[in-house]
Formats: C-alpha cells, sequence, structure tokens
C-alpha cells in the first residue's frame, strides 16, 4: 500500500485482472496493448516462463480496488522477439563479468509497433503522479532483484522524451511506414509517385495475376478455422526459410479469430482455389499493422502484393492513415514506404555500462539520422518529396 488512493500490484497472469477495466486504459484502442491481444498471446502459451517471456504486469489500482494504471512488462531469459537489438549490451556486460539475463522488458511480444506502453486515461487527475509511480516501480524492480536492466520498446517520441528526462537512455530506430495522403484509389496513391516507382509496381502486380491467383481480403466473420490453419502452415515454412522461431502457437491464431476478430485483416492468395498464401493484419484506429506472411508456392512478386498493395488499397478504402509493416526491409522505399524514426528507452542497473550504452546510442542515433535524410529526400519515390 502506498497511500490511500494508489496500491501497486504484479500480475503474472493478465486473466486475473478485469478485461473492461484494463481496456478502459487502452484509451486509443490500440490493438497491441488490449485485454484481448495480450491474453491471447499468454492463454496459447506463445508467452510463458517456458518460452522465456514470464509475464510481471504491473498495475495500479486506487483505494476501490480499480485498474487507473498498468504497464506490460516481461521477466525475459533472452532478447528474441524483441525487434531492439541489445545482443552487443549482453555480450559486453557478460564479458566484463556481470549476468544481463533476466531483465525486464515492456513491450508487446514479437511486435516491432510503436503504441502505448504507460496505459492511463488522460482524464485521470492523477495521471502524472500514476506515470511516476509506473516508472519508479520497474526501476525498483531492477535494483531489488539485482536485475541487470529494464527495457521499454517501440514508445512514442513524448513518452521517451520524458522518461529520457528521468535519465533513462533513448535509443532511436528506424521503419518504413506508408501514410495515405487522403487518395481515393490505388490509383491516385501510384501518380505520386516518381514515374519509374509507378511503372515497376504495375508490372509486378500485373505478374502476379499470371500466375492465377485470386486474392480476398477477409476480415470480421468471414475467417475461418480452415484459413488459420492454412496461414499456420504458411507461417512455419516462412520461419524455415527463415531459420526463425516458431513464437507464436496455432492455438494464438484460434484465440485472435475468437477474440478480436474485427481487428484483424487477412489477405488470403487462392490458386485454383486453394490458399496457397496469406497476410496478417491488425487494424488500428488510425494505422493498419502489418504482421506476418507466408506462403507455399514460390511466386515473384507474391510477398509485396499481399504485405504492401493489398494494405495500401484497404488503407485507402478504410480511409487509414497510416500502414506499418513491422521492422527493417528496405525494398518498402520503392514501393511507398518512407524512413520513420522509433525509440525505445533503456535504464541499466550499472553506472559505467550505462555510460558506455549512452555513448553507443548517441553515435547509433546521428548514423539513423543521416540514413533518414539521405532515404526521404534523395532516395524518396514520390516525384514531388511532400507527398
Amino acid at each position: 500500500m502506498l497511500n490511500s488512493k494508489m496500491k501497486i500490484e504484479l500480475v503474472s497472469d493478465l486473466i486475473s485482472v478485469d478485461k473492461n477495466q484494463w481496456n478502459r486504459l487502452n484509451v486509443t484502442d490500440h490493438p497491441f496493448t488490449s485485454y484481448e491481444f495480450l491474453t491471447s498471446l499468454e492463454l496459447s502459451h506463445s508467452v510463458c516462463q517456458k518460452t522465456g517471456w514470464t509475464p510481471k504486469h504491473i498495475i495500479i489500482k486506487d483505494n476501490e480496488n480499480i485498474l487507473i494504471g498498468a504497464l506490460p512488462n516481461y521477466l525475459k531469459m533472452h532478447s528474441y522477439g524483441e525487434y531492439i537489438f541489445d545482443h552487443s549490451w549482453a555480450n559486453a556486460f557478460e564479458n566484463a563479468g556481470g549476468q544481463y539475463y533476466p531483465k525486464l522488458l515492456s513491450a508487446i511480444p514479437f511486435t516491432p509497433a510503436t503504441g502505448p506502453r504507460f496505459l492511463i486515461r488522460d482524464d485521470n487527475v492523477d495521471k502524472d503522479k500514476i506515470f511516476e509511480l509506473l516508472v519508479n516501480t520497474i526501476e525498483n524492480l531492477v535494483k531489488n532483484n539485482n536485475l541487470s536492466s529494464a527495457h521499454i520498446n517501440f514508445l512514442s517520441k513524448d513518452v521517451s522524451t520524458k522518461l529520457n528526462h528521468k535519465n533513462w537512455i533513448e535509443r532511436k530506430g528506424l521503419q518504413f511506414h506508408w501514410h495515405n495522403k487522403e487518395y481515393k484509389t490505388f490509383n491516385d496513391f501510384l501518380e505520386k509517385l516518381k514515374s519509374t516507382k509507378r511503372k515497376a509496381i504495375k508490372k509486378e502486380r500485373q505478374k502476379i495475376f499470371n500466375f492465377d491467383i485470386k486474392i480476398e481480403r477477409i476480415t470480421g466473420n468471414n475467417l475461418t478455422d480452415q484459413m488459420w490453419d492454412s496461414f499456420y502452415e504458411f507461417y512455419l515454412n516462412t520461419i524455415d526459410k527463415k531459420w526463425g522461431g516458431a513464437y507464436l502457437t496455432k492455438n494464438f491464431f484460434y484465440l485472435i479469430n475468437q477474440n478480436m476478430k474485427d481487428r484483424v485483416l487477412l489477405v488470403i492468395a487462392k490458386q485454383h482455389d486453394k490458399i496457397v498464401a496469406a497476410a496478417l493484419n491488425f487494424i488500428g484506429d488510425d494505422t493498419l499493422y502489418g504482421r506476418n506472411w507466408g506462403s507455399i508456392v514460390d511466386i515473384p512478386f507474391l510477398h509485396f502484393e499481399l504485405c504492401y498493395y493489398q494494405a495500401i488499397e484497404f488503407a485507402i478504402e478504410r480511409k487509414i492513415k497510416k500502414v506499418e509493416a513491422g521492422a527493417q526491409g528496405d525494398h518498402k522505399i520503392q514501393r511507398g514506404y518512407i524512413a520513420t524514426s522509433t525509440y525505445s528507452c533503456h535504464y541499466i542497473n550499472n553506472p559505467s555500462f550505462t555510460d558506455a550504452v549512452k555513448n553507443f546510442v548517441k553515435i547509433e542515433a546521428k548514423e539513423i539520422n543521416k540514413q533518414i535524410e539521405i532515404i526521404n529526400q534523395l532516395g524518396s519515390p514520390y516525384s514531388n518529396q511532400n507527398n
């Protein structure tokens, strides 16, 4: 108990928290901080102690036991599935005789998408106090349990700045996002591109249909278990090709279909009436988030069609402002995506190592700023840089 107004709890099972109270804190209705998405990860055992993601969510309640603040949080035994790469930090820390793992991570597992992490209602008069309490709690968890560090990934710039003022280390990253300039049709978007880019996209799209491919965009009640069975097969096939790890279990896809199907867009490709490829997206308030894709056929440009062009078409039809297609991928630039900064913050329980990391991220940020400037000016796919 902190005072007459607030108390802190550490939750290892989100299903024990009231769904409606949690979602009321998710004021932007962000799909990845929704109760439905996070509990689907836990109930499907995609996130659990065995996979190296032990939930340690921080929640704050008032004196009437009502949830007034929350921070999704995990005890991590490795750095996989985060998309903010700190493996070199871990190696340096351990080479100096320290133990980097376990660490704390406030993030959305396997999801490189910027969004809220500190869940607090805007109309709460104690909003600043709740924020301070969440930050102090995660810092104390690190200190009291002799952990190496705490990390908060894919924060908004304003929250990152607030943490930076509290001596958390701000780290800059880079992604490629597509922005909707109130286009009426896909052709409106194409007309804003340089002619070489426009012609290339038209050729890519035409070649897809030479393979007798039919594409459908499925959401809501039209999603079926058969589609998810196929998608999971594609998901595993893609992971095998990339030598990656299958983070998500098949049950996760069943659960999101059960719990949040209206927030899901599945783009499927059929060949001779058989589903042969698909791309999974989540629908936010003003952003479409591309997440996973997979295929059992090798058709040139099919990945670009399902993951990028279909997402752009859907965003234009739904008047969605932005498409985030995940981490990395310079190939997105020529398809209308522009370079965008991302932010993470890091609290390290070792003064000398903190100084070393601060120096590293300063150099890294300068390089990222140069990349963004070059990409969005000299390398812009648009005929007019303001579009």
